[in-house]
């Protein structure tokens, strides 16, 4: 009923309210003389409209994040047609020529990327996006080629950025945070991003140095925009993985636009290539969409929805894994009963309302909500036999395993449930004291409502002998000597959790845009204040303390410094840095053995990045060097170890690191008329827990190589095709999850992929048909992709099983996904 009342609670705020975005376009319309021309018609796509003055001059507002097209219309000179992607708040300067002849300037899309580029941000394109698919196809998926980002599992749409892990990164569309599942354990269970790329109007990215207006978190911002339509549109998808359809409209006066998707998803092709065979049934599915009703030219109101479901199902059946050298191999078993059954539901909803005072003011209202219900369920019962290989060429049982030299069990049992429910209220504002000055600020609420119960067990037997927990004190001799303590469990974990979190954050921030000397200058200063009370129920007390209730309060003040110096060569420098903190979220304050730990502080993070873009051309074509070093000092540090996906933290507040690295990359149009990159990362990120010494994070991934190249074939331009090449240096990681690491620094191998997509464009923009099935087109392709096209085994983790002979321990690597083929089919009507 509590639920119940804040939702309610939210309709009525923003069913009282209602604002919008916009941007201004302002110049002089000259004619072939240079004189200026009165009375010129000037009128958007979306209704808005006015007409340059005796001086030539023009000023028109347009909504922002969204295409507009500008028609500039006038007796006796020809029709000039443009169109404007700018942001929020954005102001160009746009000073068009209008000749005396009835030739029509061709329509191009005009989008500034300068104040990006001072702020640190990338900005990558939504049609790339939607091109370039890969295994896991969404934002991530481009992501995971730039430097600073790395992504380990074709399957997964997580990412860690400059040494940071999972949850230290932002994600935000239309303004809106957004939030994802609790309980996931691995990207087989993963399912959708949550960005429905054919809803994406801008994608912005920084991996550090982030302005005070983002949130607190320690590594990087990733800054979606939905767009608000212009005219009716369909857009569909269609593979051997599934498909998604998109519609978009806008009502006749132009008040009413809404664009919504649909999607859905079956990796059953991918994961039926894994080496544990089984019954796999992986169906993920979601539908979004993104409303905006415009009151007046003051008031416009927006809803951002969003419902998710993710069902996991499977059955495993056998597994074998060879592994060793070629003089010794050795080759892994197993034999499964059981099943895991596992259900991930999520709804989320947002109402943002902005309210233009004048040009210079702007107030906004935001409100959201997020529920998930999440579930885990599996019994798995799994029989091994680790034994030689027949090597013997020829032989009708090569590759068969002769002769056992251990065996053994293992029991994963898990009845895991959680409910979350996290509302959001925040006023938002922004001030421009004058044309190079802007202020702006935030206040929002938080209330977070988590029920968590956590049931799980592990039982391994080699052999015939139960091994116990490696920490138990009573020392196990076995085989060597009987043992008559009692039987328990490898793991034994069984909490419940019912927690309330209540935040409060502010922040406020100052840009200015000036000259020095003949050099144009940026800065950017603001101050976040994050103040969090944590309440366990009183049942639920299990910490060290007693503790039931923890208050705490930290600000972070950022800045940033850009320098475009008035050289011959196009040059930018800029430095950013400040005190950035990361409070506790709910999987942060739940130790190892499922414990809340109400006083589990924020982890802090003192951090500076300097920076450098030149712009240069090359077979008269742009290109772009963008070079960035970074340090983080941090304290306070949370501990955790990776399994898959899942984070486990040992909530302690216990360690100190440090993270240093280099990221370079060079895009530009290698091939005239498509965007490419290359990109180099290093990084080096240690951290020293209890005083015991430095030794590497989970996250130390030391080199990376990215490569995203797109080309087409010279006589058929339609005829394309993209590769993404990513290569990984190993993380730690490949060791037992309960093992100390200062024992174990095991690294996973290396990790390489490559992606080839080959498409043929049966109609575009440029190739449009009136007559024949094909007119009913506005863009259609066909074409099919190879996704770890050279067969490179990649590893996520290990499976430690033991020689009860030597009593040796041996590492087998659970590969990722094979080599696959896919098909696609796009069209847009």
């Amino acid at each position: 009923m509590k639920r119940l009342h804040f939702v309610v609670l939210l309709g009525l705020l923003f069913f009282g309210l209602s604002f919008s975005q916009s941007a201004k376009i302002r110049g002089v319309i000259l004619d072939e003389l240079n004189n200026p021309i009165e009375n010129v018609n000037i009128k958007a796509s979306t209704g808005e409209g006015t007409a340059s003055n005796e001086n030539g001059f023009f000023e028109i507002r347009i909504p922002s994040d969204t295409e507009v097209t500008i028609e500039f219309t006038h007796i006796g000179h020809a029709r000039v047609v443009l169109k404007f992607n700018l942001k929020n708040g954005q102001e160009l300067e746009f000073n068009p020529v209008m000749k005396i002849d009835v030739e029509q300037i061709p329509p191009v899309v005009i989008n500034s990327n300068t104040k990006q580029s001072v702020e640190g941000v990338v900005s990558i394109s939504p049609q790339m996006i939607r091109t370039i698919k890969g295994a896991q196809p969404g934002v991530e998926n481009i992501l995971k080629t730039l430097p600073g980002v790395n992504i380990s599992n074709e399957l997964s749409t997580q990412y860690s950025v400059r040494g940071g892990n999972f949850d230290e990164n932002l994600v935000y569309v239309n303004e809106i945070e957004v939030y994802r599942p609790f309980l996931i354990r691995s990207g087989n269970q993963e399912g959708l991003s949550f960005v429905n790329t054919d809803l994406v109007q801008n994608v912005d990215f920084s991996a550090g140095g982030f302005q005070a207006k983002y949130g607190d978190k320690l590594s990087s911002v990733l800054d979606i925009t939905y767009r608000n339509p212009v005219n009716f549109g369909i857009r569909t998808d269609l593979s051997l993985l599934g498909g998604s359809l998109a519609a978009e409209t806008v009502s006749k006066n132009g008040k009413f636009s809404g664009i919504a998707g649909v999607r859905y998803r079956d990796n059953s092709l991918i994961l039926n290539n894994l080496e544990t065979e089984g019954n796999v049934e992986p169906v993920f599915a979601d539908a979004q969409t993104y409303l905006t009703y415009r009151f007046s030219d003051k008031f416009h109101l927006n809803f951002l929805g969003n419902i998710s479901l993710n069902q996991y199902k499977f059955q495993p059946e056998n597994r074998q894994t060879n592994f060793g050298t070629l003089q010794e191999p050795v080759a892994l078993l197993v034999f499964y009963e059981g099943q895991e059954e596992d259900q991930y539901f999520t709804s989320f909803g947002a109402f943002k309302a902005n309210y233009f005072v004048n040009d210079d003011l702007t107030l906004k209202l935001i409100g959201s909500a997020y529920h998930t219900t999440e579930q885990e369920y599996f019994d798995i019962f799994a029989q091994y036999r680790l034994g030689e290989v027949n090597t013997n060429i020829g032989d009708e049982d090569l590759g068969e395993v002769e002769f056992s030299e251990g065996i053994g069990s293992q029991l994963t049992h898990a009845r895991n449930k959680l409910d979350a429910f996290i509302v959001n209220v925040e006023h938002r504002g922004d001030y421009k004291i004058d044309e190079e000055s802007t202020v702006e600020w935030s206040v929002k609420y938080t209330h977070e409502d988590i029920r968590d119960r956590l049931v799980e067990y592990e039982i391994i037997d080699s052999a015939g002998f139960s091994i116990r927990p490696p920490n138990f004190s009573i020392p196990n001799e076995q085989p060597y000597e009987p043992f008559s303590g009692p039987l328990t469990a490898f793991e034994n974990i069984r909490n419940t959790n019912d927690i309330q979190i209540d935040r409060l954050q502010a922040f406020a921030q100052y840009s200015k845009r000036t000259e020095w000397g003949e050099n144009e200058v940026f800065y950017n200063a603001g101050i976040r204040i994050h103040n969090w009370t944590v309440n366990v129920s009183e049942t639920d007390i299990l910490n060290d303390d007693g503790v039931t209730s923890s208050t705490q309060t930290v600000f972070s003040p950022r800045a940033q410094f850009a320098l475009k110096p008035n050289w011959e060569k196009d040059m930018l420098f800029r430095v950013a840095g400040g005190l950035y903190y990361q409070p506790p979220f709910y999987r942060e304050l739940r130790d190892s053995s499922g414990v809340v730990q109400p006083n589990v502080k924020a982890q802090k993070s003192f951090h500076i990045v300097v920076g450098n873009e030149y712009s240069f051309e090359i077979w008269d074509r742009p290109f772009k060097l963008v070079t960035e070093a970074y340090y983080k000092g941090l304290s306070d540090v949370n501990p955790y170890t990776v399994e898959n996906v899942r984070i486990r933290y040992r909530a302690r507040n216990n360690a100190d690191a440090y993270a240093y690295g280099l990221d370079m990359r060079l895009n530009g149009e290698f091939v005239p008329g498509t965007e490419s990159w290359f990109s180099f990362g290093y990084l080096k990120t240690e951290e020293n827990i209890d005083n015991r010494g430095y030794i590497s994070r989970p996250t130390d991934q030391r080199l990376k190589f990215g490569a995203l190249f797109q080309d087409y074939v010279p006589n058929m331009p339609d005829l394309k095709m993209y590769l993404n090449l990513v290569y990984n240096t190993g993380v730690p990681g490949g060791s037992p999850s309960y093992a100390d690491p200062y024992d174990f620094q095991i690294r996973l191998r290396d990790y390489r992929r490559a992606d080839l997509g080959i498409s043929l464009e049966l109609v575009n923009p440029n190739k449009t048909y009136n007559s024949q099935w094909k007119k009913a087109f506005k863009e259609l392709s066909i074409g099919f992709e190879i996704y770890n096209m050279f067969n490179n085994q990649n590893t996520i983790t290990n499976t430690w099983v033991r020689d009860v002979y030597t009593q040796r321990q041996f590492a087998i690597p659970n590969f990722l996904t094979p080599r696959v083929f896919n098909l696609r089919l796009s069209a847009k009507f």
